[in-house]
């Protein structure tokens, strides 16, 4: 079928890129290996820009999933017991200001229940054997948990399938980067005499390595340490009371560690692949990308990998837009966040870690006062909440005025408006003020929302994109602009009416 979808890789990013493209009456096949699911908690964090493009789906998803989950609103950090910044979430201009602290086998659980209802069931025990792209589409070779093997015809392939990606490898793209050298634990633990509410979470700096604490309702924590570099193989993760020993000595003295449930041992990779696209085959996730897990957002960001991808590709699939920078703006757009967020974590990895006693000694005289200041708190809080996220360079970018937002911005619904991109079609949004003018005739085809929404905040017109991003804004009654850039990405542009930063 020249317009369905192969996702390989069925955790939190396939199972959201599946759900876009099945609400988008798109085509779309999930299958992975395994044979069943993890049962253990892995990643556990969403944060509130995840939840904003979650709630694009209806039906109340991103609701239930806050109502599973246990609300984090305030990041402390401390050097031992000396307090070093105090980071509320309260400010940030969302729906949902914390970070929700969920187990990923509840947020696949709440995943895969609202994809079955759109008729698409996720074929555990199906792994891709090999794969043949061409111009015209992908013809893949799925080996089934029974030996039986199976070509398939598809229009495009996307590569959720973690950091050892098979695609990747059988693509021969690069995924550049290196290995850290220090060795790290985690664990899920329940635990009594922790000194903060459960809507609160603590890192505390120390000379041997960091401790990460986070809540997860009920009880129940999960604990990050730094172990500090070994030998050429990852260790074992240390006995529960070592974890408690550990945890004690870097600050946290009066919490006991009263049931183990889960641990893990790791090394931290920052790596990239060197192309998010190679013809009708696209990576997302950790097949993309991979970094250290301090921000907690590796999931996040895979996940909204996947939501920037599904507009795009249904309207290709569709055949509601032929202008092949919908499809090529992916790897520039989303290869620039995926840069940043190895960067943003790495910096806050090797703050935490820093091996010179002297380099500590400034760290922990100079930070509190430059945390308290409230531009670099809300730098902070938009880096981790990843609200901040934008595409200023993004080549689906048209012309901005210069009032108010730029091309490219997060665009934030006025209260008790609909998210941006729900429904069944993937439509842009138009805000304009009272002052605009009427949109031209003809304006408000498929591809637009038919309801045009005020702007009365900076005035003048607006183009939304499907994901809640300014794709455009002009002066109120500059229409010609709007129609320009509409055309371009309809089903015939014609030649004559596409912007110069769609060719």
């Amino acid at each position: 079928m020249s317009d369905s979808v192969l996702i390989v890789g069925a955790g939190p990013v396939g199972l959201t890129l599946a759900l876009e493209l099945a609400r988008y009456r798109v085509p779309v096949r999930l299958v992975d290996r395994m044979t069943a699911r993890e049962t253990t908690s892995r990643a556990v964090a969403l944060w509130p820009r995840t939840l904003e493009l979650l709630e694009r789906a209806g039906g109340g998803l991103s609701e239930e999933l806050v109502r599973l989950g246990n609300r984090v609103e305030v990041a402390n950090i401390f050097a031992g017991r000396q307090p070093i910044a105090r980071i509320a979430f309260a400010e940030i201009a969302t729906p949902y200001p914390f970070v929700l602290m969920l187990p990923q086998s509840e947020t696949e659980r709440v995943l895969v229940q609202r994809l079955e209802a759109l008729g698409v069931r996720a074929e555990l025990g199906v792994g891709l054997e090999h794969v043949a792209p061409d111009d015209d589409g992908v013809t893949a070779t799925l080996r089934h948990a029974d030996g039986r093997a199976e070509s398939a015809r598809f229009g495009w392939l996307i590569a959720c399938d973690g950091a050892h990606s098979v695609i990747r490898h059988a693509l021969g793209l690069s995924f550049e980067g290196d290995t850290l050298g220090n060795d790290w634990a985690q664990g899920d633990f329940h635990m009594t005499g922790v000194p903060f509410p459960p809507n609160e979470f603590a890192t505390w700096w120390h000379g041997e390595g960091p401790a990460v604490l986070f809540p997860l309702g009920g009880g129940r924590y999960r604990l990050i340490l730094g172990l500090g570099p070994s030998g050429p193989e990852v260790p074992p993760p240390p006995a529960p009371a070592a974890f408690q020993t550990l945890l004690n000595r870097r600050g946290a003295n009066d919490i006991v560690l009263t049931d183990t449930l889960w641990t893990t041992s790791f090394r931290i990779n920052e790596r990239q692949v060197n192309r998010y696209r190679a013809g009708r085959v696209f990576l997302a996730g950790d097949a993309a990308h991979v970094h250290s897990p301090a921000g907690g957002q590796g999931m996040n960001t895979g996940m909204q990998d996947a939501m920037n991808l599904a507009w795009k590709l249904a309207l290709i699939a569709r055949g509601l837009s032929r202008a092949r920078v919908l499809l090529d703006s992916y790897d520039p757009e989303r290869r620039a966040v995926g840069a940043e967020v190895i960067a943003s974590s790495g910096r806050l990895t090797r703050l935490a870690t820093l091996q010179s006693p002297v380099a500590r000694h400034i760290r922990n005289a100079v930070l509190p006062f430059v945390l308290g200041l409230p531009p670099v708190q809300h730098t902070l809080e938009g880096t981790l909440t990843e609200t901040s996220t934008h595409y200023a360079q993004s080549p689906l970018n048209g012309v901005s005025w210069q009032a108010g937002a730029q091309a490219g911005a997060r665009m934030v619904p006025l209260a008790g408006e609909p998210p941006y991109g729900a429904g069944d079609t993937p439509r842009f949004t138009l805000r304009a003020s009272p002052s605009a003018g009427p949109p031209p005739p003809g304006l408000l085809d498929a591809l637009i929302d038919p309801v045009l929404r005020p702007n009365p905040v900076s005035g003048g017109i607006e183009l939304v994109r499907p994901d809640g991003y300014l794709a455009m804004a002009v002066a109120d009654g500059e229409w010609e602009p709007v129609a320009a850039y509409l055309d371009a990405i309809s089903p015939r542009p014609p030649a004559d009416s596409i912007p110069a930063s769609f060719i």
